[in-house]
């Protein structure tokens, strides 16, 4: 089966913005994109209302994807754009069609006065259960802030990607995760910025501060452990220029510092089959907070 880029639409302004993402990264990868608004049917005495019929209903469920893909197309000629009409609860429609998309796309709101997300219970629920890559983009997300400034500091589209940044932990790597970035990277030509996290075992975390020689000692196994995971990939995307970051402290922290001069930030999440439950890890609940670049959840086992 063909797939897709998928984007969840709802006609908020955060959805709009992630369906512009979804559009450019289609053209990225050669894919069609597909546009996917659930409506969740209202309580029957609600859907009575004069307001709320079924005719009112039918016009905002057909309008907001059609006035969504004819907008596409107009500003993005070369992608092929499907619409689709769903009926139920959004997140588990959009968990099921991420099943059969390369990737799917959900806007997530900016929080006021500080860069970062605002991931309801809908994206969140998604992020967790999801098969597929999930990538969540701002309200106010436009191309050129995934691209370097020009020459004269103006934001351009124009202009080179802004580095990939890959959240790594070294201890349980996954190919999958590890992948998707370097792929990532390579379609945008632009770096890799790889950042791994890490703090001394208890049994030493009382002594690292008083002793800067293992201090010392222990960064320096954290550093080579990361190019020794990275070692095969380097081989493998000889194309991709790589920056090994191993840095003590909050992985969580690290990346998000790191997201202010993303294009892009991924993060893993371990697939756990329950139902109860959003199970994204703390790294990536913080990055996807708080992340001032989209931010694309890749599920591993």
């Amino acid at each position: 089966m063909l797939r897709t880029i998928t984007v969840g639409l709802d006609g908020s302004r955060e959805s709009r913005a992630a369906a512009e993402w979804a559009a450019r990264e289609a053209q990225l990868r050669d894919l069609p994109l597909k546009i996917v608004h659930v409506w969740e049917p209202v309580p029957e005495p609600m859907a009575q209302a004069p307001l709320l019929g079924a005719e009112t209903q039918q016009h905002w469920t057909e309008r907001i994807p059609r006035e969504a893909a004819e907008g596409i197309g107009l500003r993005h000629p070369g992608v092929e754009v499907i619409r689709e009409q769903l009926s139920g609860h959004p997140a588990d429609a959009l968990a099921e069609e991420a099943k059969s998309a390369e990737l799917l796309v959900l806007g997530s709101r900016g929080l006021s006065g500080i860069g970062g997300f605002m991931v309801g219970s809908v994206g969140l629920s998604v992020v967790a259960h999801a098969d597929r890559p999930v990538v969540l983009v701002r309200a106010l997300e436009v191309a050129a802030d995934e691209h370097e400034p020009d020459p004269a500091g103006v934001p351009s589209a124009a202009t080179p990607f802004r580095p990939v940044v890959l959240g790594l932990d070294t201890e349980h790597p996954d190919e999958t995760l590890i992948e998707f970035a370097f792929d990532a990277a390579l379609r945008r030509s632009t770096s890799l910025r790889v950042v791994h996290g890490w703090n001394p075992p208890p049994y030493y975390a009382y002594g690292t501060p008083a002793n800067p020689a293992l201090h010392e000692a222990l960064a320096l196994s954290a550093s080579e452990a990361l190019s020794e995971v990275l070692r095969p990939w380097r081989k493998k995307y000889p194309d991709v220029k790589v920056v090994e970051e191993s840095r003590y402290g909050s992985a969580a922290v690290h990346v998000v510092d790191a997201s202010r001069e993303a294009s892009l930030v991924v993060v893993g999440r371990r697939i756990r089959r329950s139902p109860f439950g959003a199970h994204v890890g703390h790294v990536t609940h913080a990055v996807l907070h708080h992340s001032t670049a989209p931010v694309a959840v890749v599920p591993h086992s």
